[in-house]
């Protein structure tokens, strides 16, 4: 590949990378306390084509340029979709695809009261969690809030899921919540976002069916998808 093709994949590289960062999509990819670094590493790469495509210039002389193959161009094609194509956030293809993992115990041997709301707000991840690991009973009889996408396990089945990552979306599980008492849910599209209030039925995380417990569904209403789609 030619010194000046270099130059400028590199440029257009650090150029895409700070695009996603600042324009915001980077939460499709990576968790937010990345973000300092994605910006940083943008920063550096363009900084190092700038430096290098004006030590080129300075460099070269008056004479004719040698031209090769242009097949290198070919490699900026994967840099200007970045620009031009933004692909969505893990949804409920994800989710149908791949086994949720267990929840991992909690560090701390205790959970925190619920909120005194009558309705307080839960992460899906959290809830679960608590499903699982919270001999207390503090979810008996509780009603409880979830926000999440619909996913359709079969066509006349509906969960409320969302994909939990810890680093980035490569390593991305999805945390599922099966729904009972909701046609509604059923009727709606999947990767649909929806907020519910709804108890749990007790002893309904099993490992037999990988931990995903079962909520009677009170009311439901479609909401906008959050600006993060992804729980941490």
């Amino acid at each position: 590949m030619r010194r000046e093709t270099q130059n400028l994949l590199l440029l257009l590289l650090g150029g895409a990378l700070l695009k996603i960062a600042l324009g915001g999509s980077y939460l499709r990819y990576v968790k937010p306390s990345l973000f300092p670094w994605l910006v940083a590493s943008g920063l550096v790469m363009v900084g190092l084509a700038a430096f290098a495509i004006v030590r080129d210039i300075r460099a070269s002389g008056a004479g004719g340029h040698e031209h090769n193959s242009r097949s290198p161009w070919m490699l900026l094609l994967p840099v200007f979709a970045i620009f031009l194509v933004a692909p969505p956030a893990l949804g409920s293809d994800s989710v149908t695809r791949d086994r949720p993992a267990a929840p991992q115990a909690p560090a701390e041997p205790r959970f925190p009261a619920l909120p005194p709301d009558p309705e307080p707000l839960l992460s899906a991840s959290e809830f679960v969690t608590r499903v699982i690991w919270d001999d207390s009973g503090s979810l008996d009889g509780r009603t409880v809030r979830l926000q999440g996408f619909v996913v359709h396990p079969t066509p006349d089945t509906a969960q409320l899921a969302r994909m939990r990552i810890s680093c980035c979306a490569a390593d991305a599980s999805p945390v599922k919540i099966d729904l009972a008492g909701a046609p509604q849910a059923v009727g709606l599209p999947a990767d649909t976002w929806i907020e519910v209030a709804a108890r749990l039925r007790p002893g309904t995380a099993t490992e037999a069916n990988d931990y995903v417990p079962t909520v009677e569904v009170l009311t439901l209403r479609t909401i906008p998808a959050p600006p993060d789609t992804y729980e941490y």
